[in-house]
């Protein structure tokens, strides 16, 4: 049987069972090339972990912590975030498919989200202050409500936000990429 505690273990190319990971608390571990699909992550807590290549998408993590935590390359794609535990986290992601995640409601402060997909993604009424947009493709992500204030939109695109609806005071945009500021309005920009 597994213990409820594992530290400073490395996971590697291992498909988890549906409840191999529930109850568990993860420390210092590291996941490479996992498969998650099928988990659930009932009161689960991951803290210093790093993911990388893992598949996530579909699962249920609800009630999960992530307590600085970094993904890379990792898939989320119709992931539902606004379950989680949102006491004491923080993590980030590099290369990383969320599109169509849901993170509703969450408080994601000085999130980085580096070269990641987040089409379709759903940051309504969400706090996304200063949270780190970098080189990620924005396309129908939806910030409606949102308080993205000194958030850094500067290096995205693909981006519709309405600065009627959010919350954007000192957040960082390139001159070049406006347009998607602007799209409600139906203006011609040459």
């Amino acid at each position: 049987m597994t213990p409820d505690f594992i530290y400073d273990q490395t996971f590697e190319n291992i498909a988890l069972e549906p409840h191999s990971i529930s109850f568990k608390e993860y420390e210092n571990c590291k996941f490479i090339n996992c498969d998650f699909t099928a988990c659930s992550f009932l009161s689960t807590l991951f803290i210093d972990c790093d993911f990388k290549n893992c598949n996530f998408k579909n699962a249920a993590i609800n009630y999960v912590g992530l307590r600085n935590c970094h993904f890379q390359t990792c898939n989320f794609t119709h992931v539902n975030f606004t379950m989680m535990d949102q006491t004491i986290f923080e993590f980030s992601f590099t290369d990383c498919n969320l599109e169509f995640t849901l993170f509703y409601s969450l408080n994601l402060k000085k999130t980085a989200f580096i070269n990641c997909s987040l089409i379709s993604a759903d940051f309504m009424e969400a706090d996304l202050s200063q949270v780190m947009f970098d080189n990620c493709n924005l396309y129908r992500a939806n910030f409606t409500k949102a308080k993205a204030e000194k958030a850094d939109f500067y290096t995205s695109y693909n981006f519709d936000i309405d600065p009627d609806s959010t919350k954007l005071k000192n957040a960082i945009f390139s001159k070049d990429a406006l347009e998607g500021l602007l799209r409600k309005h139906q203006l011609i920009i040459k």
